[in-house]
């Protein structure tokens, strides 16, 4: 077994103590949780690339173990992890959020956006990263999302970025998590969405 997941392991029992956060089983969920942007690109024919017009790839945005799940995290401590009840995602956070932020840059309307796996033009903007948390901290009853950001113009240059934003006053429910991580995921697009087009 790896050892740096035991601290994870150890702290399943504990966390059943918390309302409303448990690790294992329980019925299917009444409903998936997702993320809504807010904003989105109009109706009708999208943004053609151009000599004005950039091209900005979203590529898909790697993750830590705890979030390659449909579960939704709960810190519980620096060195206990939980997973909350009854929240589910409808898909894996990663994608939902690099969803959310493709679709915050388009809605921008200053550049034709490409979030597919295969790109037929070449980009004049790369967008990729890392989801390092979507989740809520039990400790001060916040909904966190972080983003480490790397941005790859079309010479080669490399910049990097971390993003983060989080929701206050957050009880330990599923809807009230799911709101939280929504707001605070789109706090971060946006943010993005105008580091990409400052690049």
């Amino acid at each position: 077994m790896n050892l740096r997941l035991r601290p994870v392991l150890f702290a399943l029992p504990l966390a059943l103590a918390l309302p409303g956060c448990i690790s294992l089983g329980g019925e299917p969920p009444d409903s998936l949780l997702t993320l809504t942007p807010a904003t989105r690109a109009p109706a009708g024919p999208g943004v053609a690339g151009g000599a004005d017009r950039p091209v900005i790839a979203v590529m898909p945005f790697d993750t830590p173990a705890k979030l390659d799940v449909l579960r939704v995290p709960v810190v519980v401590s620096a060195t206990e992890l939980a997973y909350l009840q009854e929240a589910f995602w409808v898909e894996k956070p990663a994608r939902l959020f690099r969803q959310l932020v493709g679709e915050t840059i388009r809605a921008r309307g200053a550049a034709m956006v490409v979030d597919g796996n295969d790109i037929a033009t070449t980009p004049t903007v790369t967008v990729q990263g890392t989801l390092t948390e979507m989740g809520y901290d039990a400790a001060s009853g916040s909904a966190v999302v972080r983003f480490d950001a790397v941005r790859i113009s079309k010479d080669g240059a490399v910049i990097t970025r971390r993003f983060e934003a989080s929701e206050a006053g957050v009880t330990p429910d599923a809807r009230s998590v799911g709101a939280g991580l929504n707001a605070a995921a789109n706090k971060i697009a946006a943010e993005v969405a105008e580091w990409v087009a400052a690049g």
